[in-house]
């Protein structure tokens, strides 16, 4: 069925009937085929010609399959609702469950019948089929993917080097006629090839990360413009100044930094440049850069390149420009532009422009080994502000990608063993590059590593606002994500889930994913029926575990010793009353833990407990705080350690707890503020690792 393994064949039609046909579409010149050469690639898919209109009892069931060509992600399978009911999945609003779509590079038939299997058109199209007849359905139906994806493979291959055309779409609605699927209507296109950019020096990345020597073009000598912030920013967060180069014409100095005249007089070549100067003054500069030969990257700070239509056309030459000089290998690698720029910790600088007092660093080295990539530095800025116990590694503001790309970061990361988990704000992709994105997401899976993605521009409004920021296309956001999930990474739907999946992957990664069997424990009755209530996520569930006659033993021991033996019954999800203690909650999430039938915990701390030593600092029981070592901010800590499972904590009060949370964040406890979102994040990070688990058997 496949061109895999020596086999010659396309469902029923040889590889070489199919190549023939194709070239002689392509060849035409015409835009369409015609009924004729639609009807043999009909028959290879193994779909019978219908009459165009709905004729078997179960016609009014379609369901829509085929492969499109896409600008961000090349050739994308999809299935979905047909006929009328297409209309009605056009807003998106059902996601996933109206329709599923995978990169063909990255698919296979029977990994993407299961994304099938999980749409509405699939699930009434087997109702009205029967259960007798379901397994013949499904059988249809995968070797009808095996055969479009080989036929995407084909369309690719039968592109002859340099052509501008090629296969662009071929796409039906079929229907069951409880014996094989007929189509009702189908259309086949043949469309324009966008063209592919050199690949990136990749290799480059390290300079850019890692530089011995920087240097600084648009550093004011008296006034205090982008420029000098990032030289201040430079030495305070530790950059040595002897490896800081200001290029400035007629100074000698500036804050104790040398300055040379141009990029002619540096005495040697510079691992990274900064260009901070007018948008007007960068297009000159990059031909000077890649003539000169004088830095290994550049980052480019200046905004307005390709983001308004003045702009645009300019752009695009200089993007062409530094793409020409990737051609063999050569010419450095540019981030931006309209760039913040980047904090790396490994590599002792700071580039961005946000002065410290306004956006203070965390005194600590950092301890979690994550990466933040963001087409918006703002993103970034507020992230980090509102959640500083994050402290990625490298933070990275990519901008316009006129060179670099989010593909290309991803891909540098597979390769360190220290990260291991990349969370990515994007807004669009250049022609192709979501391709190259999605290998990366589905390599850096492989490797074990969790890629959580949020996606901007999701309503027209949003597409519109992407492209004024960082002149990104923004693409179809159903099909975005469909592609990007199959590809294995965690998309958050809004920015409160990306906060919610990158904080949770971190603090989870190093934890056994076991099953699905939920532990869930709190004080209080609502948060305990909140985390139960919060356990399904879309088309995945967790599911509540029965506890084992030891584990209710054991908690009822905690219980008595604390006289709540007659006030508790000791069941999953558990309310274990505001009169238990600190230790009485670690007691009884460590026997949840020791339980074989539970997987993962989720407990309440309950702050406003009278119980629990919540506070920084207690009027009315002094030292009976946070500080104290029978307290939770002391005692979870080691438990975690302890423990293969996840355990998330809760800390479910207002201002007053905040050092508590924090406390246990800095010190390794995952913590939510909220036991629903605690609990439908840990449900989206168990799928997303189970599926990963699933990518690295295949």
């Amino acid at each position: 069925m496949t061109l895999d393994s020596g086999q010659h064949q396309i469902g029923s039609m040889s590889a070489q009937a199919a190549a023939a046909l194709l070239r002689a579409a392509v060849a035409s010149g015409r835009a369409e085929l015609d009924a004729g050469e639609l009807s043999g690639l009909l028959a290879g898919l193994g779909v019978a010609p219908g009459s165009g209109t709905a004729t078997t009892p179960e016609a009014g069931v379609a369901l829509r399959i085929g492969i499109a060509r896409s600008r961000e992600f090349g050739m994308v399978i999809s299935a979905g609702p047909g006929g009328s009911d297409a209309e009605l999945a056009d807003d998106g609003a059902g996601r996933q469950r109206d329709s599923v779509h995978a990169a063909t590079a990255l698919a296979n038939a029977s990994d993407f019948l299961a994304l099938v299997r999980r749409t509405l058109a699939y699930r009434r199209m087997a109702l009205r089929a029967g259960r007798e007849a379901s397994a013949s359905l499904d059988q249809a139906l995968a070797a009808c993917c095996d055969a479009l994806l080989a036929m995407a493979r084909l369309a690719s291959e039968t592109s002859a080097p340099g052509a501008s055309r090629a296969l662009e779409s071929l796409v039906c609605d079929a229907a069951w006629d409880g014996t094989q699927l007929v189509a009702l209507t189908a259309r086949a296109t043949i469309g324009e090839l966008p063209a592919a950019r050199h690949p990136r020096p990749i290799e480059k990345i390290d300079r850019l990360l890692h530089p011995r020597s920087i240097g600084i073009i648009g550093v004011s000598a008296g006034g205090m413009n982008f420029g000098r912030i990032i030289l201040r920013n430079l030495m305070g967060s530790g950059y040595q100044r002897e490896q800081l180069t200001i290029i400035r014409a007629g100074e000698t100095e500036i804050d104790g930094v040398r300055c040379v005249e141009s990029l002619r007089a540096l005495t040697g070549k510079l691992d990274l440049l900064i260009v901070a100067v007018a948008a007007g003054a960068v297009y000159a500069l990059v031909d000077e850069i890649i003539a000169t030969d004088s830095v290994e990257s550049v980052m480019l700070i200046p905004g307005s390149l390709g983001e308004t239509r003045k702009s645009r056309e300019p752009a695009a030459a200089l993007a062409q420009r530094i793409n020409e000089a990737h051609a063999l290998g050569a010419g450095p690698v540019f981030l931006g532009a309209n760039c913040l720029g980047v904090v790396s910790h490994p590599g002792s600088y700071d580039s961005w422009f946000i002065p410290l007092e306004r956006l203070p660093k965390p005194s600590k080295k950092p301890e979690r080994n994550s990466v933040m990539l963001s087409q918006s530095g703002a993103f970034m800025i507020t992230r980090i502000s509102q959640n500083p116990w994050l402290d990625p590694r490298y933070m990275l503001a990519l901008g316009n990608q006129t060179d670099l790309t989010h593909g290309d970061f991803l891909r540098y990361f597979c390769e360190l063993p220290e990260i291991e988990t990349i969370g990515i704000y994007v807004e669009g992709f250049r022609d192709l590059d979501g391709l190259d994105f999605v290998r990366a997401v589905r390599s850096a899976v492989s490797c074990g590593k969790q890629v959580v993605v949020y996606k901007a521009g999701r309503t027209a409004a949003g597409a519109g606002g992407v492209m004024g920021h960082t002149a990104s296309v923004a693409g179809d956001p159903v099909c975005f994500e469909s592609v990007v999930s199959h590809a294995g990474a965690l998309v958050a739907s809004d920015i409160s889930d990306f906060d919610d999946l990158f904080q949770i992957a971190g603090a989870l990664h190093g934890k056994r994913i076991g099953g699905t069997r939920l532990g869930a424990i709190s004080g209080a009755g609502f948060e305990a029926v909140a985390m139960a209530d919060s356990i399904a996520v879309g088309d995945f569930s967790l599911a509540m575990g029965a506890l084992a006659p030891a584990t209710v033993a054991k908690v009822e021991e905690v219980l008595a010793a604390r006289r709540l033996d007659a006030l508790v019954e000791v069941r999953n999800p558990i309310d274990i009353n505001p009169g238990a203690d600190d230790e009485a909650h670690m007691l009884i999430v460590e026997a949840f833990l020791e339980d074989p039938e539970i997987d993962a915990v989720v407990v309440g701390l309950d702050p406003t407990a009278p119980s629990v030593r919540a506070l920084a600092s207690s009027a009315l029981r002094p030292g009976y705080d946070i500080s104290d070592p029978k307290s939770t901010v002391n005692l979870m800590p080691p438990l975690v350690r302890r423990h293969d499972k996840p355990v998330i904590g809760v800390v479910d009060g207002g201002d007053l707890y905040d050092e508590m949370a924090g406390a246990l964040m800095d010190r390794g406890v995952c913590v939510f503020r909220n036991s629903a979102r605690a609990t439908r994040a840990l449900a989206r990070y168990v799928a997303a690792r189970l599926q990963a688990d699933a990518i690295k058997a295949r």
